[in-house]
């Protein structure tokens, strides 16, 4: 097995993060992925956008390994050369808001009749039904309304956002899955099918154990930084030239803890004794340790703390986090040459997988840079043929 997916082709209509985070993961374990593109071409091109030598990194990004296919789908000539594509491909991804696939006339029940084992994922704000189907979503919306900022950030300060994109790439994410799940689901029954991924829904859906306390218990939470509801000390602290987060939840870690910190009496204290009573008793517990960590440096806090098997880890910016080992060890650094910016290093495919080789990267393609190629090799149209859907505007 060199790449698990290889054979797989998806036509990736999608834009910008949501609709093409899952493209990119899924390029990484060997699916070919055609972008079809407007004329104008993804927005996420936009070069204001994590500018970088005039490019979008963005962009850079999450569209490796693809190619670059533009195609008018609003004219008639643009449309008969997509279906002709969908024929030959398993798999369609967009982020269009409802309606427009149909406006288009490219949505499932269209794709099905052309092809029967096509998969057609779209992944929106909301779902493609409901009342809120056709309120615009972005990140920040999304992150918001979803309950995630209402628990993000430090008490007292006003809501914040996960420095992440996580609502546009909770898209991307189960995206991937359910197209994973589809093609295997495929391989049973002989037919597509049709997928709906609302990043509203995925962001409740993150919200786990917190949105399980909230509907059994009506519990709700409130930020608390980087500390934890249930669990003292789980936290950051300073140390005297950085910050550390420490964490020991069992009865076990947190008597060890104590040991290394030099008040071993510390773990059977009446009021620190059981995880309740730490939480209960955190306004006194918390300063007393604090006081203890800003002893030491985060090296040596970190030396002594991993020596006793406990949970520790430096609070690392991107600089140290690129830096620490298991990203060489595992190969969590990939790279390209890109034709107008040079040399692009960006991070890795995590999934690994025995017998898959390392998959070198592509460049993220220039607009339309796949056009001819994709309709030369898998239509078979020749050269006048595609210069005539160029002169009428059905492609780019």
């Amino acid at each position: 097995m060199s790449h698990p997916l290889q054979g797989v082709r998806i036509l990736e209509l999608g834009q910008i993060i949501a609709g093409t985070y899952g493209g990119q993961v899924l390029s990484d374990l060997g699916a070919e992925v055609i972008k079809i593109e407007s004329p104008k071409g993804d927005l996420g091109r936009n070069a204001s956008v994590a500018p970088y030598r005039g490019l979008s990194g963005l962009f850079l990004t999450f569209n490796r390994n693809k190619k670059s296919v533009v195609i008018d789908l609003k004219t008639d000539a643009g449309r008969g050369i997509f279906y002709d594509l969908v024929k030959l491909s398993d798999v369609v991804i967009d982020n269009f808001r409802p309606g427009v696939l149909e406006r288009l006339q490219i949505d499932y029940q269209t794709l099905s009749r052309i092809n029967p084992r096509i998969i057609q994922c779209s992944v929106t704000g909301f779902g493609m039904t409901g009342s809120y189907k056709d309120y615009p979503a972005l990140d920040l919306s999304i992150q918001a309304i979803a309950g995630h900022m209402a628990v993000t950030g430090e008490p007292g300060r006003p809501p914040a956002r996960v420095g992440i994109p996580l609502g546009d790439l909770s898209g991307g994410i189960f995206a991937m899955q359910s197209v994973l799940t589809a093609l295997f689901d495929r391989e049973r029954t002989g037919r597509g099918s049709q997928i709906d991924i609302s990043m509203f829904d995925a962001m409740l859906h993150l919200l786990t154990y917190m949105g399980t306390m909230w509907l059994t218990n009506g519990e709700l939470p409130k930020p608390s930084g980087s500390a934890h509801d249930y669990t003292v000390p789980w936290q950051a602290f300073a140390a005297s030239d950085g910050y550390l987060v420490v964490a020991a939840r069992e009865p076990a870690t947190w008597v060890r803890l104590c040991e290394v910190l030099g008040e071993p009496e510390l773990a059977f204290d009446p009021r620190f004794a059981t995880a309740e009573d730490r939480v209960k008793n955190r306004g006194i517990l918390v300063p007393h340790l604090e006081a203890i960590f800003r002893t030491r440096t985060v090296a040596e806090w970190l030396e002594c703390l991993r020596a006793a098997d406990l949970s520790v880890a430096p609070v690392n910016h991107f600089d140290k986090a690129f830096a620490e080992a298991p990203v060489a060890e595992r190969e969590m650094i990939v790279e390209y040459d890109h034709p107008d910016v040079g040399k692009v290093r960006l991070p890795g495919n995590p999934i690994k997988m025995s017998g898959m080789a390392a998959k070198p990267s592509t460049p993220a393609p220039r607009l339309g840079e796949h056009t001819d190629a994709v309709l030369g090799q898998l239509l078979s149209l020749s050269a006048d043929e595609i210069a005539s859907l160029r002169q009428q505007g059905a492609i780019g």
